[in-house]
């Protein structure tokens, strides 16, 4: 499953997308990736994985290369199955005018960066940024920073504020500092390393929780094993245990 886990991310396949793509929700997307083989899933899940994926068994799994052309074909074959790829109308279904002009506008930009294939930077600028988006809602911080990156390109008034005034005035101060200094070469790797090795202990502290949620997820689908009276789950039983996992899960919340 960790071959699998790494295939989706440098594909660039979040768990929404696949969670839409195989009809269950995202936090049963979570629940499939935690068990240790695609074969306990279930199997019409597993076959649109496999067709999507463009093997016809887990076991050949392992043997996936990425490469640009490989991404191209699954995303392909992802956008098929999903029935996206030859209308793009329900993409703007439910906007205003303007909303539908900024998405329009949106998806052209990244049209641009995306169409070479040979363009690999610009796949990995879109990556981040998708990962940036998905992340945008954790930490408003990373609206200021979208707010400082347009006052400093000039597309908007350096005085216009239109999250919370004081945290953006000052956060904005702080990162200008920090580009004054990265830009004025007054920063070196040995003067700031102290600094980085605090951000490289920050993200391992982050990892280490992730890893805290996974050893909660086995516990919850042991203690769902034995409130069924099964030993494992396969094929049979895993709809089952999946929506007595998400039980447990709802009761824990409630209390």
């Amino acid at each position: 499953m960790d071959k699998l886990n790494e295939i989706l991310h440098e594909l660039g396949i979040s768990k929404v997308k696949l969670a839409k793509f195989l009809g269950v929700s995202r936090q049963m997307i979570y629940n499939y990736l935690e068990l240790d083989s695609i074969n306990k899933w279930p199997k019409d899940k597993k076959v649109l994985l496999l067709n999507l994926l463009g093997v016809k068994s887990p076991e050949e799994i392992n043997k996936i290369k990425i490469t640009t052309d490989y991404i191209y074909e699954v995303d392909n074959r992802l956008n098929s199955l999903c029935k996206e790829s030859s209308d793009n109308n329900n993409l703007f279904e439910g906007l205003g005018k303007k909303q539908k002009i900024l998405l329009q506008d949106i998806v052209e930009l990244l049209k641009e960066r995306i169409e070479d294939e040979n363009n690999i930077e610009g796949y990995y600028i879109l990556l981040y940024l998708y990962h940036y988006l998905q992340s945008i809602d954790n930490s408003k911080e990373l609206k200021y920073i979208l707010g400082y990156v347009s006052k400093a390109a000039g597309f908007t008034k350096p005085t216009e504020f239109v999250f919370n005034e004081e945290q953006q005035f000052i956060f904005e101060a702080i990162l200008f500092s920090a580009f004054s200094l990265y830009n004025g070469g007054g920063a070196s790797k040995n003067k700031i390393a102290a600094s980085h090795e605090r951000f490289v202990a920050q993200i391992e502290h982050k990892i280490e929780e992730k890893m805290s949620r996974t050893m909660e997820l086995n516990t919850v689908k042991v203690q769902a094993l034995k409130e069924l009276g099964y030993t494992e789950i396969n094929e049979a039983n895993a709809t089952e245990v999946f929506e007595k996992i998400a039980e447990i899960q709802s009761r824990k919340v409630a209390s």
